[in-house]
């Protein structure tokens, strides 16, 4: 964050004449003072998908034979899924709205407090900048566990899959025999504290997950983010954001393999068009002091044909006004502290 003393700027400079003026930045002019940039909104729409891949058993097709279990596949799948999406407002230099501070003798030196790119966040006061959102974690979960260390030597000798699936599928009965005989505390050898009973019982479940992979296969389970930036310059109406499959996840907004996900935004105008055509002398009294934006607030969606995803209503700078704060506020009479908000270039506080 920059930090600028006008004092120590202005005091070899300063002319004797009486108030502050405010000048649109001319690039390639040195004015004599400090220039600001009033920011833009932007959106910044994060994604967190998860993506489950199935990997058939080995012995697939035994499983309604020998396990009862129906409906098993027998092909490897990949399933696409949107978790959760998060929307975040923040702000940008707006390069058509920049501007040059000019103290003169008879007011005060205010501090200037600027973001690292140029942006107004405060004047006589600490700035009160937005946390952004930080992004979605990601994590994996499911695992193929080694089937054949759970395998007994007939098993392992078996001369045909339809054999070792059979032997495989009594082996986790057995264990599921076991299972019981302890949870009733009839095994011929019971644990002798609940410490031990629940190692044996995880011992022997993971012995019985290891062979019903063979049957059932497995997922590997992954969460995947995505991020992306929208900077309106005014209404949006149904824009492809990104496409969505559910074979192959986010995929490019001209791929036709993936259903669109649209985001529109509609300014509300809930502040007045701004007064055209001022005479040279009503923009020089404009220029005059400090300038801010007056946001206008804009209703965002985010959704696809299936389902609504966001649906917010969002102040945009861009959308709405400068407005001028006037020199009076900072005069030798007046400490006048003010806080603008990041995202907008909006006036948050005014504190004499």
């Amino acid at each position: 964050m920059k930090k600028i003393l006008f004092a120590a700027l202005m005091c070899c400079t300063l002319q004797a004449t009486a108030q502050t003026e405010i000048t649109p930045y001319k690039p390639g002019v040195n004015a004599e003072g400090v220039t600001y940039i009033l920011p833009r909104t932007a959106l910044r729409v994060d994604l967190l998908v998860e993506v489950n891949r199935y990997t058939p058993g080995e012995y697939a097709k035994y499983a309604e034979r020998y396990l009862r279990v129906k409906d098993v596949a027998i092909e490897p799948s990949e399933t696409w899924t949107i978790k959760e999406i998060h929307m975040d407002v923040f702000g940008k230099p707006d390069t058509t709205k920049v501007y040059t501070l000019k103290l003169k003798d008879k007011t005060i030196a205010p501090m200037v407090k600027l973001s690292d790119d140029g942006m107004l966040l405060a004047i006589n006061a600490e700035p009160q900048q937005t946390t952004p959102f930080e992004g979605y974690t990601t994590e994996k979960s499911g695992r193929k566990l080694d089937s054949r260390q759970y395998m007994t030597e007939e098993i392992l000798m078996a001369g045909s899959n339809a054999k070792t699936a059979q032997l495989c599928a009594q082996e986790i009965y057995s264990i599921r025999e076991s299972k019981n005989l302890l949870n009733r505390g009839q095994a011929d050898y019971m644990p002798t504290d609940g410490k031990q009973m629940e190692i044996m019982i995880n011992n022997l479940n993971e012995q019985e997950n290891a062979l019903a992979q063979l049957f059932l296969g497995y997922t590997l389970s992954e969460t995947k983010t995505y991020t992306f930036y929208v900077d309106p310059t005014g209404d949006m109406d149904k824009e492809v954001l990104f496409r969505f499959s559910r074979r192959l996840g986010v995929v490019d907004t001209d791929d036709l393999a993936g259903y669109p996900v649209f985001i529109s935004i509609k300014d509300q105008h809930t502040v007045p068009a701004p007064v055209e055509g001022l005479d040279v002398r009503k923009k020089a009294i404009r220029l005059d002091g400090i300038q801010y934006n007056v946001p206008s607030k804009a209703k965002v969606e985010i959704f696809s044909e299936q389902q609504p995803l966001v649906n917010a209503e969002v102040a945009f700078g861009q959308f709405g006004n400068v407005e001028t704060l006037s020199s009076v506020l900072f005069n030798k009479r007046t400490d006048t502290k003010v806080v603008f908000y990041d995202q907008t270039g909006g006036v948050k506080s005014i504190d004499e």
